[in-house]
C-alpha cells in the first residue's frame, strides 16, 4: 500500500467515527439504536487495505475474488457483538454446509470496532485468515460442520466471539480457540486514527495458532 492510500484509510476511518457519534446523538435523544452501518464501513476499509473491490451492485461475496468480510461494532452496544454466519451453512449456495466453501474463498477478513482498554479510546482491528491453506482454521472448521451433520449442532450460524475491548488476538469458538493474524489496527487519538500495526505479509503467510 502507497503512502496516498494510506491517507485514504485513515480519512476513511475518521469520517466513519465522526459519522457513528453525530448519528449518535439523535439516539441519545430519541433512545433507539445508534443508526450506523460497520458492515459496509468494514468493507470498504478492507478493500482499501488490500486493493480488493467489492461487486458493486451485484450480489455475491463481499469481495470480487470470493472473500469475505465479516464486522462487529461494541461502540454503544445493548447485545455482545460477535462475528455471525463466518462460514457457509444453511445457504442455497452449492458449497455451503461444506469445507468446499473454505476452498472458494481466497480471504476472510474480521474488522472488529471496540475500545482500548488502557486508554478507553476507540479503535479498530482487522485480522486475516486464508481459508484454503490455514490448517488450524481449516480444523476447527472441520470439526464444526462434522458436528452439524451429525446433528450435534443444530444452528447454522458458525460463531467467533473476538476479544472485544481486549488486548488479544484469541478468538473463541466451542470447536476451538485460536489466535488469529493480525492485519491492521489503528486507534483513535481524540482527532484522528493513528495506525499502530500494519502488517501485509499475513495476506501471503498469515495463520492461525492455537491459544
Amino acid at each position: 500500500m502507497n503512502d496516498q492510500t494510506m491517507k485514504i484509510v485513515l480519512k476513511l476511518l475518521k469520517d466513519h467515527h465522526e459519522a457513528f457519534y453525530i448519528a449518535k446523538q439523535y439516539s441519545d435523544l430519541t433512545d433507539q439504536p445508534t443508526p450506523e452501518d460497520s458492515r459496509a464501513w468494514s468493507q470498504n476499509l478492507i478493500s482499501l487495505l488490500t486493493g480488493i473491490k467489492g461487486l458493486g451492485r451485484e450480489k455475491g461475496p463481499d469481495l470480487k475474488d470470493g472473500s469475505d468480510v465479516k464486522a462487529a461494532n461494541t461502540w454503544c452496544a445493548i447485545d455482545t457483538p460477535r462475528f455471525n454466519g463466518v462460514i457457509k451453512a444453511g445457504t442455497k449456495s452449492n458449497t455451503s454446509g461444506s469445507m468446499a466453501s473454505l476452498d472458494a474463498m481466497p480471504y476472510l477478513f474480521f474488522v472488529l470496532w471496540d475500545t482500548e482498554p488502557t486508554t478507553q479510546k476507540e479503535r479498530v482491528r482487522v485480522w486475516v485468515v486464508r481459508p484454503q491453506k490455514d490448517i488450524a482454521f481449516r480444523t476447527m472448521c472441520d470439526k464444526w460442520y462434522k458436528l452439524r451433520k451429525a446433528g450435534s449442532i443444530k444452528s447454522n450460524n458458525f460463531q467467533l466471539h473476538p476479544p472485544r475491548n481486549k488486548n488479544s488476538n484469541v478468538f473463541r469458538n466451542t470447536c476451538a480457540n485460536l489466535n488469529y493474524p493480525l492485519l491492521f489496527s489503528a486507534l483513535w487519538n481524540g482527532s484522528e486514527y493513528k495506525v499502530l500495526e500494519y502488517n501485509p505479509k499475513f495476506l501471503i503467510s498469515g495463520n492461525c495458532t492455537k491459544s
